[in-house]
């Protein structure tokens, strides 16, 4: 597909947008121009025609922390309210 960079393992220039995934949804490979080789099925950024890996694994940790923040949020408003019922 014109307008992607070629493929790092294969040199393929049969790139397609991946749609979803396990680590950012619909949302993250849409940030990361995050695509899939059409012959050999390597996934890589499809700008820069480098991995993904590094930006993947921040983009998980920044999705967890911010689970993490929240669910800690939510069990201190469930303890405040508790509380106040009783």
């Amino acid at each position: 597909m014109p307008g992607y960079a070629s493929c790092p393992r294969c040199s393929s220039t049969q790139a397609r947008p991946v749609e979803s995934t396990w680590w950012g949804g619909r949302v993250g490979p849409k940030v990361l121009m995050h695509v899939k080789c059409g012959d050999c099925g390597a996934t890589y950024n499809g700008k820069t025609g480098t991995s993904n890996l590094g930006f993947i694994a921040l983009y998980a940790l920044l999705l967890f922390i911010i689970g993490f923040a929240a669910s800690g949020a939510l069990d201190y408003v469930i303890t405040r309210v508790s509380w106040m019922i009783s």
